[in-house]
């Protein structure tokens, strides 16, 4: 049988709550058989830099603990360069062949997909799994639209990491925004203290 693997990309700086109901509730819609979360290296379209790779590294693997399907992917971590999803999606493809592959993106995404580092090998490769958000705006450029959606319902969730990196500077509580452990050690490595988010 295919194996049906789902691909998680972002920042996660820090991974947080909604991070996490959206990719469970990737898992059971689209039946994944692994959910693999993809720290971005150097996230070429951010403007501030992440805290360091170790600290979000670290982050993750706390938040994903209690699920075997999650596992913590470090390609774009352990890559020199920008980190583009489609070398990642080729890598893997390459590593893991014959499965089938699911791009897991937020709204806002979907709608900027086409200034992706070749969006249309991109959608050639993976089938893209957006997370619709009630009165979110979303729309796409007709080349993202022709390709085929799985659509993830995501009830609303007020989560942000940069709204979390902003508590924290301001010496305000996160335990209901991050997993336990994940507050826990961005408390322990002071990460988030300064300007400089890291």
């Amino acid at each position: 049988m295919t194996r049906r693997i789902g691909l998680f990309g972002g920042s996660f700086d820090p991974v947080h709550n909604a991070h996490l109901a959206l990719a469970r509730q990737a898992l059971r819609q689209l039946a994944l058989d692994e959910l693999r979360w993809v720290p971005a290296g150097h996230a070429w379209q951010k403007a501030q830099a992440p805290a360091a790779a170790v600290h979000r590294a670290a982050m993750l693997r706390l938040a994903i603990a209690g699920e075997p399907r999650f596992v913590l992917e470090r390609c774009e971590l352990d890559r020199p360069g920008p980190s583009y999803t489609v070398d990642t999606l080729r890598e893997l493809q390459t590593a893991t062949p014959g499965a089938q592959w699911f791009l897991l993106i937020g709204q806002d995404q979907y709608a900027g997909l086409h200034t992706w580092h070749r969006f249309d090998e991109l959608l050639r490769r993976a089938t893209l799994a957006v997370a619709l958000r009630p009165g979110a705006a979303g729309q796409a450029d007709a080349r993202v639209r022709a390709a085929p959606v799985q659509p993830i319902a995501m009830p609303p969730m007020a989560v942000s990491a940069t709204d979390i990196r902003a508590r924290v500077a301001a010496g305000a509580g996160i335990a209901d925004l991050v997993p336990p452990a994940v507050a826990d050690y961005i408390d322990q490595h002071r990460l988030y203290r300064g300007e400089t988010g890291s």
